[in-house]
């Protein structure tokens, strides 16, 4: 079975204003603006982090991993018309679990479901899976400005 891509590695930078090496999300599989994205990150040996963290047992930190799920929340965000062209930001973590380590060569699926949002701040729930098996889970707080 073939995935369905609603937005390419091309049309992703767009909408994020995030560039190599910070730039987390290369593809887009579902999408309904201002709801839910479901999207990936191709994890390759390539990728600069890995360089120190751990030479020998390449890792992918968990900071990077929470981050690449506040990026598929923002293209959520971002595709929503009032918010177009506008910059995401953090505006808090919460309830961080990391189940399974993220290795070169694994493609990390982000699932990220907006709960509220007020104005320009609002608030989602976000899990990262490999192969089906929970990587990470967080609530994640954000500003819109």
């Amino acid at each position: 079975m073939t995935e369905q891509i609603v937005m390419t590695a091309t049309e992703i930078q767009k909408v994020l204003p995030h560039r190599y090496p910070m730039l987390m999300v290369d593809r887009v599989l579902e999408l309904v603006s201002g709801e839910r994205i479901l999207a990936q990150k191709n994890v390759t040996i390539n990728e600069e982090f890995f360089q120190g963290h751990f030479p020998g047992n390449p890792v992918m930190p968990g900071v990077l991993i929470v981050e690449a799920l506040a990026q598929a929340g923002a293209i959520a965000l971002l595709k929503m018309d009032r918010f177009a062209g506008k910059t995401p930001y953090f505006g808090g973590v919460d309830k961080v679990k990391f189940r399974r380590m993220v290795r070169p060569g694994d493609t990390l699926t982000l699932n990220v479901t907006l709960d509220k949002l007020k104005d320009n701040i609002g608030s989602a729930h976000a899990l990262a899976t490999v192969d089906g098996e929970k990587a990470c889970s967080a609530d994640l707080l954000f500003l819109i400005k």
